[in-house]
């Protein structure tokens, strides 16, 4: 296995910013036959962090490169600093635009990561759950398969938010992220309103894996969408058990999540 970190300089951030890459050992093999070396390029998980998180957090949390070895994956961790992964436009700070689209061209042109879409994946924990569902299915071109790990899908109650000196149950902290409150339902922010468009549309819907602790302060919200996801005969494989918004029920999901993937 080998662990690459530093920065680079992104377009739609408009700065350059932290990242972290897990590649395991051997990404080459021998033509059949001869002696000839070929690259062989990896499936490649883009995992995204939760609220005030880096990109170096699930290295510290969870047994990630572990899983990236056993299963030879590679495993992107970008860092999105508590933007809920959206595109902030009066900041210029698109973060939807960087995962959905530079991180990974980027990724791709100096990594041998696979460019197929049923090989590139896209999960997250809380607040990168959140920004894996909306990321996932916002592009749909680029993600084969989504994983939301406790995901904060709190976007249905954003407008009654108050005050206060918890960001999440601060009015001015997600305006800052979203924008005009009342303008998120219905908008690409919405990931309701994203599956809707995409079944209007005709459009294949990325595979979903959802995992929530019964005991998890964003429980109601999962299980909200979960029904949404099946209301709308969506296929979407979900998990619930013991467990609270902790990075031990994380781990242990991250992991169910990698083995559901097609390896």
């Amino acid at each position: 296995m080998v662990l690459f970190r530093g920065d680079i300089k992104c377009k739609s951030l408009q700065r350059r910013t932290s990242l972290s890459v897990i590649l395991p050992a051997d990404n080459i093999h021998y033509l059949q036959g001869t002696e000839e070396i070929v690259e062989k390029p990896y499936k490649t998980l883009y995992l995204l962090h939760g609220l005030f998180g880096s990109d170096d957090i699930f290295l510290a949390n969870t047994t990630i490169q572990k899983f990236a070895e056993d299963h030879n994956i590679a495993v992107v961790l970008p860092s999105g600093e508590n933007s809920f992964y959206v595109d902030q436009k009066e900041s210029h700070k698109y973060y939807g635009e960087f995962i959905g689209r530079e991180l990974v061209e980027m990724t791709r042109n100096i990594f041998p990561l696979s460019h197929k879409k049923e090989d590139t994946y896209l999960a997250g924990f809380s607040m990168g759950g959140y920004g894996a569902i909306r990321n996932g299915l916002k592009y749909h071109d680029t993600f084969g398969y989504i994983g939301a790990i406790s995901a904060a899908l709190l976007t249905d109650d954003l407008h009654n938010w108050g005050e206060g000196d918890d960001l999440l149950s601060s009015k001015s902290f997600a305006q800052s992220c979203f924008g005009d409150l009342n303008k998120v339902i219905g908008s690409d922010m919405d990931p309701k309103f994203l599956i809707d468009d995409l079944i209007d549309n005709d459009i294949e819907i990325p595979k979903i894996f959802m995992a929530v602790g019964d005991n998890d302060f964003l429980y109601n919200e999962n299980i909200d969408y979960y029904n949404y996801l099946k209301s709308r005969n969506v296929d979407v494989e979900f998990r619930c058990s013991s467990g609270e918004h902790t990075w031990e029920f994380c781990n242990d999901y991250i992991k169910e999540f990698i083995e559901w993937l097609p390896l």
